[in-house]
This record gives C-alpha cells, sequence and structure tokens, in this order.
C-alpha cells in the first residue's frame, strides 16, 4: 500500500500542484488531496478541513506538504500531524511533490527523505546557453544523478 500526500497550501496552489501531479502520475488521484487555505477563513475552519480532507485518504500514512514555514498553511498541519502515522514538510515545489509521488510506496520515513531532496534538487540556476554547449572546467565533477 502507498502514502498518501496531503497539500496544504495558499489558494490556489495546492490544488494547482494537485493538478500537475496528476498530468503526470494520472493514476494518483485517490492518493493525494489538497486543502487550499482562503484569505478570510479562520485556522481553525481550516484545521477542521484539513481534518475532514485527512480521513479521506485510504493510506495508514501521510505525507503533508505545506507551502511555507511559520504560515497559516504549514501551523494548520503542524496541528494536524502526530508525527508517526503522518509527517509534515515545508516548502513545497513541484519537483518535491513528483519526487513524492513517484517514491509513495516508500516508508514515510523514505518518503520525507525524497521529498526534502527532491525538493531542493529541484531549484538550480539555468544557463542561458544549453548544457552540451558549455565549457567544463576542470574541476566540475561530472554527475548523473537522476532528477526525476
Amino acid at each position: 500500500m502507498s502514502n498518501s500526500i496531503l497539500i496544504i497550501a495558499h489558494a490556489p496552489l495546492a490544488h494547482a500542484l494537485r493538478q500537475c501531479a496528476l498530468h503526470v502520475f494520472p493514476d494518483c488521484e485517490r492518493d493525494i488531496v489538497a486543502v487550499d487555505v482562503q484569505p478570510n477563513i479562520s485556522p481553525e475552519e481550516t484545521l477542521a478541513t484539513a481534518r475532514i480532507a485527512m480521513t479521506e485518504l485510504s493510506a495508514r500514512d501521510t505525507l503533508v506538504l505545506t507551502d511555507v514555514f511559520g504560515a497559516t498553511p504549514c501551523n494548520v498541519a503542524q496541528r494536524l500531524v502526530d508525527g508517526v502515522h503522518s509527517r509534515l514538510v515545508a516548502g513545497v515545489n513541484l519537483p518535491m511533490l513528483l519526487r513524492t509521488v513517484t517514491y509513495r510506496h516508500e516508508s514515510l520515513d523514505a518518503l520525507v527523505s525524497r521529498a526534502v531532496v527532491g525538493g531542493t534538487q529541484g531549484v538550480l540556476q539555468v544557463a542561458i546557453t544549453a548544457p552540451q554547449n558549455q565549457a567544463r572546467r576542470r574541476n566540475d565533477q561530472i554527475h548523473h544523478d537522476h532528477q526525476q
């Protein structure tokens, strides 16, 4: 059985990220739920909505992803997760989500690690020329890391 993923983020980011994930992985529709935090809704109401969303997930374990540490979505998620069957990672981006969906069948601890690595490796400065046209410096190491 795979882990579930709950995205709690400022509106409309949570649902937009879910739609992007479903574009790449249409078979994971039941594994991902999104809660958009609206500016005019209290944190208590958002927490109630998130609790309902959590019960909709069929997996035993859930990874909760939020956008900004310290903001309302993260604060709500911190009240929601138990640290045993649910874990929280802040700073969600699309590379993190895609990595998480890809490895959702792994243990929850492994999934947390994959999420953090996927999110950080997905952020990089891109050169204005194609990589194959860029001169390598002598001290550059060749990496054969697979992004997804």
